[in-house]
């Protein structure tokens, strides 16, 4: 008897995690699998990825309007159900991450009596002023069964009550699409493109409200950056909203006097990955570039007083740091003179998660 399921995917971070699901549906002639994404992301950048980069195009579009979460959530949730009901009605519907997307899709199956699978179950902050974390912890409150990407994760579960039978180590899909586009991603000609050299540049991300929406906040970055370009160029791919709030507060011209700061577009995944792969360390208050650094073995510091990925700090090659510029400035030297801890791989970030999830997917009832 054939199974259909539903993958839901809003976001940049969310199409990364999926894109091995349709390949390897190949080998389980048993699932029936759709893609639906909601739009809560989506720009010419975005479309790029599917249909150039990943080769993967979903199989509908909600096309939701830009609005505030309440309204995008509110209309993922009646465009899903529709679409649930007039066109694909999954066995299973699998949602990924922690966007709003995620809530939205999980309180859709919970509602029509379908069965929820979530990706990245388990994962946790313990930071309750991160919208994040909230869609994280109502997700696995309605989930049926729980994809765990480390170890952390099946710890928090059983700690939240969660059955022990419910929950599957299954390692990391974004790893997956690390492996899978090796080649791709090394073949991107990004450092030619910018006149930069591997090891002599510094990967810098920084998106959040806390330190972007702010001026003292992006004071203290513009600081930081002056500290690191005395040494490196810094490599900045910004948001259109940083830019727009460094010049709503004054800051712009201070910014832009900066040359060995590189201010870029948001980049393709190739582009991006190539150069997390060739820095000399990375400064974010990112979620997934912890992972990819942690597999990819370049030191990364990242400004934040939580992470929801401990394996990347306990095993891997990330470290909280407070935005502290003496702090970060400290971690750099030992990056530098060679005493940053090398770290290693989580366990199963292996390549495989995808396939796991299938296997257990395609044994279910």
């Amino acid at each position: 008897m054939i199974k259909k399921i539903l993958i839901v995917v809003g976001t940049r971070p969310n199409f990364i995690k999926i894109t091995q699901f349709v390949k390897i549906a190949i080998q389980f002639p048993l699932l029936n699998i759709k893609v639906v994404h909601t739009g809560q992301h989506f720009d010419n950048k975005m479309a790029d990825i599917f249909f150039e980069q990943f080769n993967l195009i979903p199989d509908y579009f909600l096309n939701i309007p830009a609005g505030s979460a309440n309204l995008q959530m509110a209309e993922i949730m009646i465009r899903l159900e529709r679409l649930i009901i007039d066109t694909f009605k999954p066995d299973w519907m699998l949602v990924v991450g922690d966007v709003n997307s995620t809530l939205a899709a999980a309180l859709t199956a919970n509602k029509l009596g379908i069965k929820l699978a979530h990706i990245e179950s388990g994962l946790r902050s313990n930071d309750h002023s991160m919208p994040e974390e909230i869609n994280r912890i109502l997700t696995d409150k309605i989930t049926d069964c729980y994809f765990v990407t480390e170890k952390s994760g099946i710890e928090n579960l059983l700690s939240e009550g969660t059955e022990k039978q419910k929950i599957h180590f299954v390692g990391n899909t974004m790893i997956d699409t690390m492996v899978a586009f090796e080649n791709e991603i090394e073949k991107s000609d990004v450092l030619k493109k910018y006149q930069i050299e591997k090891q002599k540049y510094v990967l810098l991300t920084m998106h959040r409200p806390a330190t972007v929406d702010n001026k003292e906040g992006l004071q203290k970055l513009l600081s930081l950056i002056e500290s690191i370009t005395k040494k490196y160029k810094v490599i900045f791919p910004i948001h259109p909203r940083t830019i727009k709030n460094i010049e709503k507060f004054g800051l712009l011209e201070r910014f832009k006097s900066n040359m060995q700061t590189i201010a870029i577009e948001p980049l393709d995944y190739f582009s991006f990955q190539k150069l997390i792969s060739n820095c000399k360390f990375i400064l974010t208050d990112s979620g997934g570039i912890q992972e990819e650094s942690t597999f990819m073995k370049i030191p990364c510091l990242t400004l934040r007083p939580n992470t929801e990925r401990p394996s990347t700090c306990n095993i891997g090659t990330n470290t909280l740091v407070p935005f502290d510029i003496s702090l970060i400035e400290k971690e750099i030297l030992s990056i530098e003179q060679g005493t940053y801890k090398t770290g290693n791989i989580p366990e199963l970030w292996d390549g495989k998660a995808t396939e796991r999830i299938m296997t257990i997917i395609d044994s279910m009832p």
